[in-house]
């Protein structure tokens, strides 16, 4: 068969171009993301998305994401498709949009929790889950000029429309409202921090419509200060916030508002496993959680599965990364699943991860039932000592094949066994940075501490050296 020729988009981009991570694809403007890279990577979505109905796109607040749109719609429109703008918007509004628009997908430009000057998309399939790795790889094979696809020549093509559909987030708030189900926020004190990036788009109005008597940090759209010592990665801004205030509780967002961490009316955190743990007896409570079952990652504290399964539940463990929660939830027909970093889905409101849902239901769960935040943690579950360390380490093949370093290898062994049930050790490589996570937890903090230090510091000497 000959070889067939380039996408009217302009060449293959050759076998080291970026793949997709944990979370899309994701990289420092300008280097990693370019928009190149962009344009092609909407020209293939536009050939692996389903042929029926338009491409649906939103965007967090990043200076450089209006040039990644752009070089998007240009690849989707070669590839003929229709494409709906939305604007800035919380990444979650994409999967709804998609659904109640019969859209035959959507990408979303944001870099999460990152740095200002990364940005990222993620794509979402034609039901509103993100695309499978079948899909992905199909993309990525196009990019490097491997697709056996079709190549239509671009004098033949009949390019896309770009629309202006800003008009369908009014859709997403109005579910969000209708997501509390009638139970009202009047009165609570609350303080939202939005992080300055997609939450400004509607979080503090939906939050209003409910009653609630505000303070918003970081509230309005800054592409610039995005995640820059506030959201939920810098929680310090929302804690004292809270505290100055007297208020019952903070919500705090990451870039594109899918994930979620709260501060209690006593500054203390609330994380993800604190959600699960709070939303999910909740549930079983009102006898709506199948099997008793929740679904989190390998993450999740040790002392939360504990919890959990001395009140009857099970707690079924991923990988990290929400797409692998959303597949464990769908295998087995659980309501609730998510992640300690706060991203958490909820089958019976669409399961795709959304920050201001879950903030809306954990406050209406509280207000319902007449105490606070702080009161209802008194009540949680111990969660056992933890430290989380991320080493740097550039060289890609080394960070992702750490368990070929032998002396790594071991010292992890040595520390499992050391602690004899009690405790537990993770290192993975982060999908989205150069970074080898390792994370340590147990019963005892000294063994952590001692843990968590020895192997950072053996997987920086080990994995970095010349």
């Amino acid at each position: 068969m000959p070889d067939l020729p380039p996408p009217p988009v302009g060449p293959p981009l050759g076998p080291a171009v970026a793949g997709f991570g944990t979370d899309g694809i994701r990289g420092r403007v300008g280097t990693q993301l370019t928009p190149a890279l962009a344009l092609q990577v909407g020209y293939w979505c536009g050939q692996v998305l389903p042929p029926q109905g338009p491409v649906v796109l939103g965007s967090d607040s990043r200076t450089s994401g209006p040039m990644v749109v752009a070089a998007l719609s240009a690849g989707l429109s070669a590839a003929g498709r229709e494409v709906w703008d939305l604007g800035l918007c919380p990444t979650p509004a994409l999967p709804g949009t998609i659904r109640r628009q019969g859209a035959a997908g959507g990408l979303m430009v944001s870099a999460s929790h990152n740095p200002p000057h990364d940005n990222g998309i993620k794509v979402f399939g034609a039901s509103g889950a993100k695309l499978d790795r079948s899909q992905q790889q199909a993309i990525e094979a196009g990019l490097r000029g491997e697709s056996s696809a079709v190549v239509v020549p671009l004098a033949e093509l009949s390019c896309g429309a770009l629309r202006d559909r800003r008009d369908l987030l009014s859709d997403y708030r109005e579910a969000l409202i209708a997501s509390a189900c009638g139970r009202q926020l009047e009165g609570a004190k609350i303080v939202l921090d939005l992080c300055w990036g997609s939450a400004t788009a509607c979080g503090a109005e939906v939050f209003e419509a409910l009653g609630a008597d505000l303070t918003v940090l970081h509230g309005v759209p800054d592409g610039r200060l995005i995640n820059v010592g506030c959201g939920s990665t810098h929680l310090e801004a929302l804690r004292r916030a809270v505290l100055e205030r007297g208020a019952a509780m903070g919500f705090a967002f990451d870039g594109d508002a899918d994930r979620m961490l709260a501060v209690d009316g006593r500054g203390r955190v609330v994380d993800g496993d604190q959600i699960l743990y709070l939303w999910g007896g909740a549930l079983l409570e009102a006898d709506q959680l199948p099997d008793n079952r929740l679904v989190a990652t390998v993450m999740s504290n040790l002392g939360f599965e504990r919890a959990w399964e001395q009140r009857g539940g099970v707690l079924e463990r991923t990988a990290v990364g929400d797409q692998y929660v959303h597949a464990a939830m769908e295998s087995s027909g659980a309501a609730l699943g998510g992640e300690q970093s706060g991203h958490i889905l909820s089958a019976r409101h669409g399961m795709s991860g959304d920050g201001l849902l879950t903030a809306l239901q954990v406050a209406t769960l509280i207000a319902g039932r007449g105490g606070s935040l702080a009161d209802w943690l008194d009540t949680s579950f111990r969660p056992y000592p933890q430290i989380l360390l991320n080493v740097t380490v550039p060289d890609r093949q080394r960070r992702q094949q750490w368990q070929s370093c032998e002396p790594l290898r071991a010292a992890v062994e040595q520390a499992e066994a050391s602690m004899a049930g009690s405790g537990r050790v993770l290192v993975r490589a982060s999908g989205t940075e150069p970074l080898l996570r390792v994370m340590v937890e147990a019963a005892q903090q000294r063994e952590v501490e001692h843990w968590s230090r020895h192997l950072a510091e053996l997987a920086d000497a080990s994995l970095n050296r010349s």
